[in-house]
């Protein structure tokens, strides 16, 4: 049988559907005061931020803006830190663990606000989100997170335990959940247009297929030149995320892509939808595949990603290897065919958390990691206001410093190569046995 439905579209987003990508190419300013590059949800975010508060904005994307990770991602939206406060303290200290955890709500009302405030249509869903446990271990793990979280944050989380887990999801698959009640759904590329419309009402002026190739510092500040002429700035936020590269080095040597994969079904009888996701929730799980998986914002297919590969892969050879996980957890689903497959880049920390930061005046918010749905507005709007001075962008991010690891010497990272190999004959077979 056919994995694909006769008019599947192998490597366009489901969420392009539809939607005319907004690709705006405003003639580049001679000089402002804050270059943006990078025209995803920390750049725009961090162009309206600046805007705001009446200063010149320039934003360029070396692609057409919105076509990297902000249109590609799973629309799931809620912020908590995606490491247990015990790890939190080990890497970055007591301080720094309660600091980050503090921060989770404010940075999620703070983006759902950026909504509301600038009337963004992008089919916002209160579904809340559940962390499914694929291992005994995973959930015993996940009950300590419940109680670090519950202690100190105002989050609402609460665990769910395996007899119960028939309400959210119909399989017999994970052995329990964490809850994440306030979390919720967009359509991400609506979300990003509605964030360049926003920046665009603001001032900032937005060009695409204008890559920075290179950056002098100057003793005023920064000139950018690209393929559409150069431009002038006093301050520079990058906002690359998984699309870094040179020549950027001292970041992309500490920031590296990885590949997400993500399938969309045929549309599916609502019966059987409701069967398999009861719970109509946003799910993800624990194990090293890093699966997630929702139904799409009309309620009539499955969007189901993950890492199929730690290195890009065909397309085709992904979406076969994200059918058979996807019916790893909902045996119904054989026979399944698939409408849409595609992938984007996420930018990875070795901490793998983000961080705010400057080198050498450079400003960045980076390396989020998965989790940049709330994280990237939020962050690209701190480092925005960091870049003018502004004491409204202190964040405990900027105490996650991005490390450099031996395994990544160079702009290019190599070891996923190698990591791939691991990734898939070791990783795979023991989680699979683990399951058992």
């Amino acid at each position: 049988m056919a994995l694909f439905t006769d008019d599947a579209r192998p490597g366009t987003p489901y969420w392009w559907d539809g939607l005319a990508l907004a690709a705006p190419d405003d003639p580049l300013p001679q000089r402002v005061d804050l270059l943006v590059i990078g025209a995803g949800y920390t750049g725009l975010s961090g162009a309206i931020a600046a805007a705001e508060r009446g200063v010149s904005v320039a934003v360029l994307d070396a692609g057409d803006p919105g076509k990297g990770a902000s249109t590609r991602n799973g629309g799931m939206f809620g912020a908590h830190p995606r490491l247990s406060w015990d790890k939190l303290r080990i890497a970055f200290g007591a301080d720094v663990a309660d600091a980050l955890f503090a921060e989770a709500e404010p940075a999620r009302l703070w983006v759902e606000d950026l909504i509301e405030r600038h009337g963004i249509d992008c089919d916002f869903q209160r579904t809340g989100r559940i962390q499914l446990a694929w291992t005994q271990s995973h959930f015993d793990g996940q009950r300590r997170l419940a109680s670090a979280v519950s202690e100190k944050t105002p989050v609402r989380v609460r665990l769910v335990e395996r007899e119960g887990l028939s309400q959210e999801i119909t399989t017999e698959r994970y052995f329990g959940g964490l809850l994440f009640e306030d979390h919720a759904a967009i359509q991400p590329a609506k979300f990003h247009q509605g964030l360049l419309q926003a920046a665009k009402k603001a001032g900032a002026s937005i060009t695409g297929q204008a890559e920075v190739t290179v950056l002098d510092r100057t003793g005023t500040g920064f000139t950018a030149h690209t393929p559409k002429g150069t431009i002038r700035a006093d301050k520079v936020l990058l906002a690359t995320g998984g699309y870094t590269q040179k020549p950027f080095a001292w970041a992309a040597r500490r920031v590296f892509a990885l590949p997400s994969y993500i399938i969309a079904t045929e549309p599916l009888a609502a019966n059987l939808l409701g069967h398999l996701a009861p719970g109509r929730r946003m799910m993800v799980e624990t194990r090293a595949r890093h699966s997630y998986f929702r139904l799409s914002p009309d309620g009539t297919r499955i969007l189901f990603g993950g890492r199929a590969a730690m290195v890009n892969v065909d397309i085709h050879t992904a979406a076969a290897r994200q059918m058979e996980t996807m019916c790893e957890v909902w045996p119904e689903l054989a026979g399944t065919r698939i409408s849409h497959a595609w992938s984007g880049n996420t930018g990875y920390s070795f901490t793998h958390m983000p961080h705010v930061g400057a080198d050498q005046g450079l400003h960045y918010a980076l390396g989020y990691s998965g989790s940049g749905t709330v994280m990237a507005p939020y962050l690209g709007a701190k480092a925005a206001l960091q870049a003018l001075g502004d004491p409204e962008g202190a964040t405990a991010y900027s105490q996650t410093p991005l490390a450099r690891h031996w395994l990544h010497p160079s702009t290019h990272p190599h070891f996923l190569q190698a990591a791939n190999l691991w990734y898939r004959h070791v990783v795979d077979g023991w989680e699979n046995r683990k399951a058992r």
